[in-house]
Formats: structure tokens, C-alpha cells, sequence
């Protein structure tokens, strides 16, 4: 098996149609040789703890709301090209994803990370729900099968969050400035929502690899 990191933020809409891409390729081929382990990476790392009021933060960050407007379109046209259909409307609020990533990383302890990358992007971008609130990762968390009470414990406590943060920091620390970022073999970084026939190369030039190196072994 071949490790595949993918360093992601849940609010990411280019992390969900990264996703969704790559997703999409290994369903077409189960064979595949990857292991995957999400890691964190916070678009906003100083979002105050409450989050904001999602217009505020869009029309602040790209300089009003034409500006939000002109910044979103790639984003609605390549998440309709690759079969998404992403509820901005019904987004009221941009939280600090903190406590999310803690999630990702509880689930990860227990098997279940996977699943907990998928039901919070889902939350978040189909639902409109706020994931940075502590009810609706508890929603979450029994959603995917975790102990939700040994969860709450966790949530109101500072358990990782210093571990959180510190990854987050490395990932920066070595050249990581966006996400998402997907890490070959701990070896190859792949930056940005790739097109699926990028994946497909990569699979290819992987089994040819080890075919050849099979080979070699005889």
C-alpha cells in the first residue's frame, strides 16, 4: 500500500471537489494501492472561537461583494462540473474549524475518519449547518458511529487542540500555503483540486512502478 495525505480544511470548497474528484477515480478503481489520512489545515486559523457571519467574512476578504461574487464563480462552475451541488445559500455562517479538525482526528483514532471528512463537508456545504458548534459535531459524531459522550468530554475539554495547531504549523512550515494538498508516498506533493486524469496517470505510473519492480525481483 502506498500513503496518500491529504491536508484539508472542512470549509474548503476546493477541498470538497478535490475530494469528490479523487473519489471518483478510486470508485472506478478498487484496486487502487492508497492509504489515506486527512490532516489539518486552517483557512482561517485566527477565526474568532464563535465563527463570523459568512456574507462579513466573504465581503472582507475579497474586498465586497462584487469581489466575493468574482472570487466564488471558478468555484460554483467547477463544483457543477464535477456533480456537486453546493448550498451557498443556505451557508449563514463561517466558523473556526478547529474543533473540527479535533473531530476528524478522534474518528481517525477509531477507524472512522473517512466517514467524519465526508459528513462534515457534507454539513457544512449541503446542508448549511455550523460546524464549528458543538451540538452539531455530536450530531455528527453519533452519525458516524463514535462514543458521543466520551466525545462531549473531549469537545469541552482542550484535548489536541495544542497537537492541532502544531500540525497545522509543520504543514506550513514545510511550503504547505493552500489546500487542498494531497502528499504521494510522503514524497510528492500534489497541490489543488486536481482533474481526475491527473489520478488516473498517477495510478498508472504507480502500477507500472511496481510491476516493474516485480519484475526486477525475479
Amino acid at each position: 500500500m502506498i500513503k496518500l495525505d491529504i491536508l484539508s480544511d472542512p470549509i474548503c470548497p476546493w477541498c470538497l471537489i478535490g475530494k469528490t474528484r479523487l473519489d471518483q477515480v478510486l470508485q472506478d478503481r478498487p484496486d487502487h494501492p492508497f492509504t489515506i489520512e486527512w490532516h489539518p489545515f486552517q483557512l482561517n486559523p485566527d477565526m474568532p472561537p464563535e465563527g463570523m457571519d459568512r456574507r462579513d467574512y466573504l465581503e472582507t476578504k475579497f474586498g465586497g461583494r462584487e469581489g466575493a461574487v468574482k472570487a466564488y464563480a471558478p468555484v460554483v462552475e467547477a463544483a457543477e462540473a464535477t456533480g456537486l451541488d453546493i448550498a451557498f445559500d443556505r451557508i449563514e455562517r463561517t466558523p473556526n474549524t478547529l474543533d473540527a479538525h479535533r473531530m476528524i482526528h478522534w474518528a481517525g483514532l477509531e477507524g472512522r475518519q473517512a466517514a467524519m471528512v465526508a459528513a462534515l463537508f457534507n454539513a457544512y456545504f449541503m446542508q448549511g449547518r455550523d460546524i464549528g458548534d458543538h451540538d452539531t459535531l455530536l450530531a455528527l459524531a453519533g452519525d458516524v458511529g463514535m462514543d458521543r459522550e466520551m466525545t462531549a468530554r473531549l469537545l469541552d475539554s482542550d484535548a489536541d487542540r495544542a497537537d492541532i495547531a502544531a500540525r497545522d504549523a509543520h504543514a506550513r512550515a514545510r511550503g504547505v500555503t493552500g489546500v487542498p494538498t494531497f502528499i504521494i508516498a510522503e514524497r510528492h506533493a500534489v497541490p489543488g483540486a486536481q482533474p481526475p486524469e491527473l489520478w488516473h496517470n498517477v495510478l498508472d505510473d504507480l502500477e507500472r512502478q511496481a510491476a516493474e519492480a516485480e519484475a526486477d525481483a525475479e
